[in-house]
């Protein structure tokens, strides 16, 4: 990875964050994004569990969505979700503080599949996110060389 793939990833990454209401409303933080991966963290507020006194599965999927989204437009490409799935393998109490981690699996052509891991406090897996990405027109912020002949069609 060279200096300038990590600066850009950084700078996509900011320019989502700051234009992501959502993330920043669920006190979801960026804790480390690079070329195909992202790392982010929430903390599970009392408002987030459901009836069981648990955890909402849906903000647990908008956790790893969002990482997903950060880790696929880390390569500065208008990239969206053409499809995902979850699964939810452990209850989450309130007060827990729930990291998710996004690792590119493949990225060819316009299209990526990225793993999503997403731990609680004590590191273990609570669920297990694949998403299916496919790239747009256009930069998430413009690229050092605006002539760049790299866009997808």
């Amino acid at each position: 990875m060279t200096h300038d793939a990590q600066a850009l990833a950084e700078a996509a990454a900011a320019s989502m964050y700051e234009a992501d209401q959502c993330s920043r409303w669920l006190g979801i933080t960026i804790e480390a994004v690079r070329p195909g991966y992202a790392r982010l963290s929430m903390p599970v507020r009392d408002e987030f569990l459901n009836g069981h006194g648990i955890c909402h599965g849906g903000l647990m999927f908008t956790l790893a969505d969002s990482c997903f989204a950060f880790a696929c437009n880390s390569h500065n490409i208008n990239t969206v979700a053409a499809g995902c799935s979850i699964e939810f393998l452990k209850p989450v109490k309130g007060g827990d503080v729930l990291t998710a981690e996004a690792i590119e699996q493949i990225l060819s052509g316009r299209h990526g599949i990225y793993d999503i891991r997403v731990t609680n406090r004590d590191g273990e897996v609570v669920a297990m996110f694949r998403g299916k990405s496919a790239q747009i027109k256009g930069h998430v912020v413009s690229p050092p060389d605006s002539t760049h002949a790299g866009d997808p069609a």
